[in-house]
């Protein structure tokens, strides 16, 4: 799916928190103060020589939320978030449309490789609306 190499038996952290909890670490890590549906934070170091990628910070209040309001199963919107989270920590990133683009068809892949329907077929908003 992804051209990364990373190290063999490569390991990410996966936090579930409360809005609160997601809106401190958005303000005080990238200086937004809201609540977001997921946040991630790479170790340092190249892909193919760190055995923990890094950490991945899943807001469930959020990701409820919008599983809610975009009709969609809690755990496949929750398992779009981890995916979104991990394609940030091996270095994918949505800045640009054309980023964007790369990083959905991505996403797309891995819900279908779990058995999820595609994250982005009723989203007109483009990616992960609004995660980061």
């Amino acid at each position: 799916m992804s051209e990364a190499k990373l190290a063999p038996e490569c390991e990410i952290s996966v936090t579930f928190c409360d809005d609160t909890v997601i809106r401190e670490l958005n303000a005080e890590w990238r200086g937004k103060d809201q609540a977001t549906n997921v946040l991630s934070f790479p170790t340092p170091g190249g892909l193919g020589g760190k055995p923990l990628l890094g950490d991945v910070i899943v807001a469930f209040e959020t990701v409820a939320r919008e599983a809610a309001e975009q009709g969609k199963l809690l755990r496949a919107h929750t398992a779009h978030m981890i995916a979104h989270g991990f394609l940030h920590l091996i270095g994918y990133d949505h800045e640009t449309a054309a980023e964007a683009e790369r990083m959905e068809a991505l996403e797309r892949k891995i819900a279908m490789a779990l058995g999820f329907p595609d994250p982005y077929a009723d989203d007109a908003d483009g990616p992960a609306g609004g995660a980061n």
